[in-house]
């Protein structure tokens, strides 16, 4: 099922020439843009809204992120599984990519991040609509990265759920262990 959820959308690749460049933007570059807009968005907006106590919540975004992007790498180590273009010589493949493919780190990066936003939104005083939308984003960029040929939609998933676990993890141990008032 994975393999043919994979041929599915990978099957969409080289059929435009302007949806190709669609997709390796969003697979490749949309998530510099999306760093760069999280970053601005939380050190200007944050500051703005809650003052010395947005830090914390600053905190909690980059620590999850952070975290999640590092279990990702050792978990490839640990996990040793093929990209899609490895192991069929029939994969469409848009963009690059290396190393090995579980879980996917701009999946679990980007979905850390995303939960991350979510959960702090009420107690930074962002708008609701921050957390979603930096949700859509990930699951872009995760979809992209299926087209391009170089995850399975396992890795995307996997990814998706590692890095909403340790965002859950890392606000629930800031709010029991550390007792912060975070989320």
């Amino acid at each position: 099922m994975n393999n043919d959820i994979f041929f599915f959308f990978n099957n969409l690749a080289h059929q435009s020439v302007t949806f190709d460049k669609v997709i390796v933007f969003t697979a490749e570059t949309l998530p510099y843009v999306v760093i760069t807009l999280a970053g601005l968005f939380l050190l200007f907006f944050l500051p703005a809204q809650a003052g010395r106590k947005s830090w914390r919540e600053l905190f909690l975004v980059f620590a999850s992120s952070g975290v999640a992007y590092v279990f990702s790498k050792i978990l490839k180590i640990l996990i040793h599984t093929n990209r899609p273009f490895v192991e069929f010589s029939n994969v469409q493949v848009l963009g690059s990519a290396t190393g090995f493919a579980f879980p996917s780190g701009h999946a679990t990066f980007f979905m850390a991040l995303a939960i991350a936003i979510f959960l702090i939104h009420k107690k930074a005083g962002l708008p609701a609509q921050a957390g979603y939308v930096f949700i859509i984003f990930a699951l872009l960029i995760g979809l992209a990265r299926i087209v391009a040929g170089v995850h399975f939609p396992v890795d995307i998933l996997g990814g998706f759920v590692l890095g909403a676990g340790i965002s859950y993890l890392v606000a629930y141990l800031a709010k029991n262990v550390y007792n912060t008032d975070t989320v």
